[in-house]
């Protein structure tokens, strides 16, 4: 009767150890999926004739085809005059996002950049919102370098009237990207310029997706 028992608590326990085995795996290959995902903001440069309402009919057949292609669109902004068109997204690689674009709007982006971002404010208001882009020369900032020039512009960014949404930066291309409500663009410059002394190459006035 003993080795009876002994026998069913081996098994018992042989497959509990199984079951064990088989949840950690799967749970250590979803975080190895997670981890795969980059986060990406694309630029396009479209015909400036196009309206904001056909972009956001557009966006929605990109969102459309997205899913089969394992990426996830986050936030995009547009600016009709100059036909200028940033998304912020998710994927594996930028090969997955072309297809994305090929199969829903057929706009493709112009430029890719890999980056990492800070933490997001809230929008705040009806003030204008302004995308600014530096080109700082690849290799010549790291995310640590931007975070510390983001909390200077935090710090003083109130006496501007301006409000700082959220910055990407993409290291290894040197390019920094900002995102602030502002009265206009040369109180947010004005805001850079007094916290660390870094203006920005361009500032665009853009209107946020919907």
């Amino acid at each position: 009767m003993k080795s009876i028992l002994s026998i069913s608590t081996i098994i018992a326990t042989s497959i509990a150890s199984l079951q064990l085995t088989a949840l950690t795996t799967n749970s250590q290959s979803f975080t190895y999926f997670e981890t795969e995902k980059n986060l990406y903001l694309d630029v396009h440069h479209l015909p400036g004739n196009l309206k904001y309402d056909v972009l956001v009919k557009s966006h929605a057949k990109d969102v459309a085809a997205a899913r089969p292609n394992d990426v996830h669109f986050i936030n995009y902004w547009v600016n009709e005059k100059e036909g200028l068109m940033f998304c912020l997204l998710s994927a594996t690689d930028t090969l997955s996002i072309k297809k994305t674009y090929a199969e829903g709007s057929g706009m493709p982006a112009s430029v890719f950049y890999k980056v990492t971002e800070g933490t997001a404010a809230a929008l705040q208001g009806k003030k204008s919102l302004y995308f600014d882009i530096h080109y700082l020369g690849a290799g010549k900032v790291t995310a640590k370098d931007v975070a510390g020039a983001h909390e200077k512009d935090l710090a003083i960014q109130a006496k501007h009237e301006v409000n700082l949404i959220n910055y990407w930066v993409d290291e290894e291309d040197g390019v920094v990207m900002c995102l602030a409500q502002a009265n206009d663009s040369t109180s947010f410059s004005e805001t850079h310029k007094e916290a660390h002394g870094l203006i920005a190459s361009r500032v665009i006035k853009v209107k946020q997706g919907k």
